[in-house]
């Protein structure tokens, strides 16, 4: 580890002892979950590298951003519009969340009967052991639960934490209320920059996440073909590191990879075995570095073809529209962008079940795996729905409920080879 790296996380002020617990074990479960892999796109090399320097080099950038003058924001969701933060010259950056390690100290403040998420999120910056948190000016928490929109009074305890009033439903009082939650951000983004944002730098910023998406969103066409070209464990990393890396510099090496993996395609190589059973998982997020529900499917056999998550097609599928020329048309065009992500915080909401419906035909899937974290009680209660449409469309799913700890990794195993089984029959 270097020791460049070392003084600049003590400079930011991160505990260095509980850091190195906490990375310890990283490189050796990357090694078993990832590296291991055989017939991997060579494209993979570069978000390998990022993983392996995750709490080095971009957090340089960061650092070099603040001591020019710019301002690092903070977030934990795809409703907060990257596009505002970025036409006021800051850097947007997510948080990490999907590790048990914090957890505990997540709970000395906030109730067990939480999601892990949530408990981690808080536990990292009460930790002190991510970088990212330590760099950050201020965080953007929203409300798409009540978990969460509570926990932020207690994260703002240690870090400044703005919050923005997510709707519930989608009719016309919520479309309003949302648009003005968005200009509300773009005041506070401006207060807090010193920064205008002005018509050209939010039609230019627009374009800049909107090409970030449509390279995942070719990432994921290319994991339609049989045999998939990329394993489902990869393309959830490039996922989770796209809430995190140089949104230029990420589109490139994506869009690299895609050009590899299209090749691949056309010659009919993949990284599993053509009629493997073809997975999609749906429900709640997967926040780096949590990979153990890809990596037991993965190894039983399967392979994971699609993600309808937050950390999934919900990230990218819905993009901003580029035809607006003021700039409240710019607004209301994140706006719309936003309410027509259908995650389980809306009511009612059939259109996530007719998202499901759909990928799972697109991506010809042989099962869903239906991911709930633990205590998250709006993806909990939408299974019911899901489960009926799949079952009527003659879709084989099964529930997971899990957190972010290893110890129910055999279980899990048990209960997906079964799964897997059925399939094949």
């Amino acid at each position: 580890m270097s020791n460049d790296w070392r003084k600049m996380w003590a400079d930011l002020g991160m505990d260095l002892e509980k850091h190195d617990e906490f990375l310890a074990p990283l490189p050796g479960i990357y090694q078993d979950l990832y590296l291991s892999q055989e017939n991997r796109p060579k494209g993979m090399d570069f978000f390998d590298f990022v993983v392996g320097d995750i709490h080095g080099i971009r957090v340089r950038e960061l650092v070099d951003h603040k001591s020019s003058g710019g301002k690092v924001v903070a977030s934990f969701c795809v409703f907060v519009p990257d596009e505002i933060t970025i036409a006021a010259e800051a850097a947007s950056i997510g948080l990490c969340a999907g590790a048990q390690f914090p957890v505990p100290t997540g709970e000395k403040v906030l109730p067990r009967s939480l999601c892990p998420l949530i408990k981690a999120s808080v536990g990292f910056k009460m930790d002190r052991i991510c970088p990212y948190f330590q760099v950050a000016d201020f965080v953007v928490g929203e409300t798409t639960c009540d978990g969460k929109k509570k926990a932020w009074e207690i994260l703002d305890e240690f870090i400044p934490t703005y919050v923005m009033e997510l709707p519930q439903r989608k009719e016309e009082p919520d479309k309003k209320l949302w648009l003005e939650e968005i200009r509300r951000y773009k005041e506070k983004i401006e207060n807090e920059t010193g920064n205008e944002v002005t018509v050209e730098k939010l039609a230019d910023a627009i374009k800049l996440v909107n090409r970030k998406r449509a390279a995942l969103k070719r990432l994921y066409n290319a994991r339609k073909a049989d045999p998939a070209p990329i394993s489902g464990k990869d393309a959830l990393l490039i996922s989770e590191l796209a809430f995190f890396d140089d949104p230029s510099r990420f589109t490139e090496k994506v869009n690299t990879l895609c050009d590899e993996l299209e090749e691949r395609i056309t010659k009919g190589e993949g990284i599993s075995r053509k009629g493997a059973p073809r997975i999609l998982v749906t429900g709640s997020p997967q926040p780096i570095p949590s990979w153990k529900l890809h990596a037991v499917i993965e190894g039983s056999g399967g392979v994971v073809v699609c993600e309808e998550t937050c950390t999934g097609t919900r990230y990218f599928e819905n993009t901003v529209r580029e035809d607006g020329s003021t700039l409240d048309e710019h607004l209301a065009a994140i706006s719309e962008r936003g309410l027509g992500i259908n995650c389980a915080c809306f009511s009612p909401n059939e259109a996530r079940v007719d998202d499901i419906i759909r990928l799972a035909r697109e991506y010809r899937v042989d099962g869903v795996v239906y991911y709930n974290l633990q205590f998250c009680q709006p993806y909990s209660i939408e299974y019911r729905k899901v489960e009926k449409a799949l079952q009527e469309a003659g879709m084989p799913v099964i529930k997971i409920e899990s957190d972010f700890s290893d110890e129910d990794t055999g279980q899990l195993q048990t209960r997906l080879q079964a799964f897997l089984e059925m399939i094949e029959r």
